[in-house]
């Protein structure tokens, strides 16, 4: 690394906006002294390095270019392993070797607070698709977790130790990510307490980060986060009446939770009005399938399978919105935000029939044996291969 010192140091003050001879008073050198390591003539002598550190206020490390190499090496595994995991939706596919890779990661460079994180999603995942998550209806009749199962899961009580640890990270990204999955982890193995505690700490909404960063921009870049801060509040907006439908369970009728479902997917076109809604096609899917769900329970078996054509076409949608990162929302509220931020070849339509109802809180089995006996499941599981 002693060869790029040299560009690291010219790196270095031209971004303090400081000259050669302004480095070198302060070194106690010449200036041709300080060229010559600019231009890989010679290196500073040994002695001088904490000094030139201290100078531009980075670590020795980051002054031989190890800091930004292990940067380097540590964002490229993480991505690897997300990029891994998103096969691990609902099926185990290689959720041991995105584990290994996590672990093998950490003892390579350990502490590394993007790894532990990393870690401790997989984990989280794993003991979804090992073990699965179970619910249970209490004595008032509504849904909740089965706690008790779920305390045994060893995946989860792993996962628990890492997300904690980075719960006072002081990188908020880290800080932040983390104890939103933890949040979940602690209602999914009942530590309701420490799940409060964590609430607590978040920044009330009005204070909340989408908000303030609106009030600091104007303009156009106000108009871009607006629609962003729209995009987001309208999915957060229907996974609530999602989770009212699954809450409520037992205090719900079949037509009751389908027509809440159908609002939920209708309330994207309040912001979405030409129906172009970018990556948010794969929850209207999703909301699509666990309607069709009660739509069967409810005896409108034609409207089933119309909620199915519609899962099937905003799956479609989605898979060809994550292959074009060129194309931006027109509806007027959107029309600074892409579609899509970044190009991802996805393959969803294929593994619906799997994945039905999605949202499995009911005793789905029943319905969906009889559903299957009819002929128009057949057809439409043969459009999802196609």
């Amino acid at each position: 690394m002693l060869i790029n010192i040299g560009k690291i140091i010219r790196e270095l003050r031209r971004r303090d906006g400081r000259t050669q001879e302004m480095l070198a008073s302060a070194l106690g050198v010449t200036s041709q002294a300080v060229s010559r390591w600019e231009a890989g003539g010679s290196y500073p002598d040994m002695e001088l390095i904490p000094s030139i550190a201290n100078y531009f206020g980075v670590s020795i490390d980051e002054l031989f270019g190890y800091e930004n190499d292990r940067e380097r090496k540590v964002d490229a595994l993480v991505g690897r392993i997300y990029e891994l995991n998103r096969q691990n939706n609902g099926v185990d596919v290689c959720v041991d070797e995105c584990l290994s890779l996590a672990r093998e990661g950490l003892a390579e460079f350990p502490g590394t607070e993007k790894l532990t994180l990393c870690l401790a999603s997989m984990l989280y995942n794993a003991g979804y698709v090992r073990h699965g998550e179970h619910h249970l209806t209490d004595p008032d009749g509504y849904d909740i977790l089965d706690v008790e199962l779920h305390r045994t899961y060893p995946e989860w009580q792993e996962a628990v130790k890492l997300y904690e640890s980075l719960t006072n990270s002081a990188v908020p990204e880290i800080r932040s990510r983390a104890a939103v999955e933890l949040s979940q982890l602690y209602l999914n193995v009942g530590e309701h307490e420490k799940a409060e505690s964590l609430a607590e700490s978040a920044p009330e909404y009005t204070n909340c980060r989408e908000l303030l960063r609106m009030m600091s921009r104007d303009g156009v870049e106000r108009a871009e986060v607006l629609g962003e801060n729209l995009l987001l509040w309208i999915q957060t907006a229907a996974r609530f009446m999602v989770n009212g439908v699954i809450l409520n369970k037992s205090v719900l009728n079949a037509r009751e939770s389908a027509e809440i479902l159908q609002n939920a997917a209708e309330l994207f076109d309040c912001i979405c009005t030409d129906h172009d809604y970018g990556r948010l096609n794969i929850l209207i899917c999703q909301i699509y399938l666990y309607e069709s769900e009660f739509l069967w329970l409810d005896d409108r078996r034609d409207e089933v399978f119309h909620a199915l054509d519609k899962a099937l076409f905003h799956a479609t949608e989605y898979e060809r919105v994550c292959a074009d990162d060129t194309v931006c929302h027109t509806s007027p509220l959107l029309r600074r935000l892409k579609l899509n931020s970044e190009r991802q070849e996805v393959n969803v339509t294929k593994y619906l029939p799997d994945d039905w109802p999605w949202w499995q809180v009911l005793d789905y089995t029943n319905v969906k044996a009889e559903l299957m006996s009819d002929p128009r499941w057949d057809e439409w599981v043969k459009r999802t291969q196609e």
